[in-house]
């Protein structure tokens, strides 16, 4: 027979809310850097992206006195991104790895909570919120979680029982959901195929320097404090530009945003090595980026806009981003304008650039309908995420 648990996973429920410290302790395992051993360094993406590993290197690069070792199953934080969704369960490739002071790791009590179903819980609406909340400040670089802070919130701890059950399902249905997109990546990596193809065969050969196709261009805003400023910001791996909520001029203390425009190439300067660039769309002109954002324009008669949108989204394109901005620690990450028009490039001449467009203009109905697809894709998981744990029953 089939038991039913009532389970109300809402504050006011009768799921108890312990304090996370309680069952999911912050651990930190202390390493003085061996400068001869190898250490393979941890990082946690935004948006609920999961872990990566950053670099394999020797300890004497690293410029900190201690690393933190990570296991299996950590409950993994970025204090200075965690508000906006920096936060991973660390897999089994992750074991051994190491993380820098910036990153909190907890270490869930077995017997208490599974800690799949903690790291699910951080991905709702409501799980966000409470990282927001414990990371103040009016600015994305002041917004830091304190361990205390971290420690002190709330989190539902049903019977292991159902938080078992909610994983298994949770987890079902993430692996129908990697099997469509990896279909769809599949589409892709043929189309991403053939304008490489396409590029190399027209360029033959042909070598210029970024900046003699594109140049920065960038339209300053001054802040005022009665302005609302509708932010936008950029994905890493060529996923694009994203809207952001506005804020108003009294929550910054930038003196002046950079203003969108159809057709810029937006580079992330602290991610744009690792594909945090590009093409802005015209549903996005007029929007802002902050100033560690810069922005771009083709060159009359060198580069067309929308050829360039499609190159930067490739991975040769960012390997040629990574292998002109190479450099230790945070160093490496940060690419500044002049290193990136400095970049010699294959690039084929404007015309063929032209007629390469017309030829990706002709797959552009079956990218709308893979982009339809992946939108409501990507809905499916937060909508029964939200659903399961705001839910009065499971069933056990």
């Amino acid at each position: 027979m089939t038991a039913t648990l009532k389970v109300e996973l809402g504050e006011g429920g009768s799921t108890p809310y312990l304090p996370l410290a309680e069952v999911a302790p912050l651990v930190r395992r202390v390493i003085a850097p061996d400068p001869d051993a190898t250490y393979t360094e941890l990082g946690v993406r935004s948006f609920n992206k999961g872990t990566f590993h950053r670099r394999t290197v020797k300890g004497a690069e690293f410029t900190w006195q201690e690393l933190y070792l990570v296991r299996k199953d950590d409950l993994m934080f970025s204090n200075i991104m965690a508000w906006e969704g920096a936060v991973a369960l660390a897999g089994a490739d992750d074991e051994g790895c190491v993380g820098n002071h910036r990153m909190l790791t907890c270490a869930c009590d077995s017997t208490r909570i599974n800690p799949a179903f903690l790291a699910h819980y951080f991905k709702t609406p409501e799980g966000m919120t409470k990282l927001v909340g414990a990371s103040p400040g009016t600015v994305a670089r002041n917004r830091t979680l304190t361990a205390q802070a971290l420690g002190r919130m709330t989190v539902p701890v049903p019977p292991l029982v159902v938080q078992d059950r909610a994983v298994r399902h949770l987890e079902a249905l993430a692996e129908k959901i990697h099997q469509i997109e990896a279909s769809l990546a599949m589409a892709d990596n043929a189309s991403a195929a053939l304008l490489l193809s396409l590029h190399h065969k027209l360029a033959a050969g042909r070598k210029v320097r970024l900046g003699d196709a594109i140049e920065l261009h960038e339209i300053d805003a001054l802040i005022t404090a009665a302005g609302s400023y509708p932010q936008v910001g950029v994905r890493g791996f060529g996923g694009g530009l994203f809207a952001k909520g506005a804020i108003g001029g009294t929550e910054t203390t930038y003196r002046a945003f950079h203003r969108l425009y159809e057709g810029a190439i937006v580079l992330s300067q602290v991610k744009g090595w690792e594909g945090a660039i590009a093409r802005c769309p015209a549903e996005l002109a007029d929007w802002f980026v902050s100033p560690e954002y810069r922005t771009f324009r083709c060159k009359p008669g060198q580069a067309s806009s929308e050829y360039m949108g499609e190159i930067v989204k490739t991975e040769w394109f960012w390997q040629q981003l990574q292998d002109a901005t190479r450099g230790v620690g945070a160093r490496r990450e940060r690419t500044r304008p002049e290193q990136f028009l400095n970049i010699d490039l294959v690039l084929p001449h404007l015309d063929d650039q032209l007629r390469i467009v017309e030829v990706l203009k002709r797959q552009s109905p079956l990218k709308a309908k893979h982009a339809a697809i992946r939108q409501a894709n990507a809905a499916l998981l937060p909508a029964t995420l939200e659903r399961l744990f705001a839910s009065t029953t499971v069933a056990a």
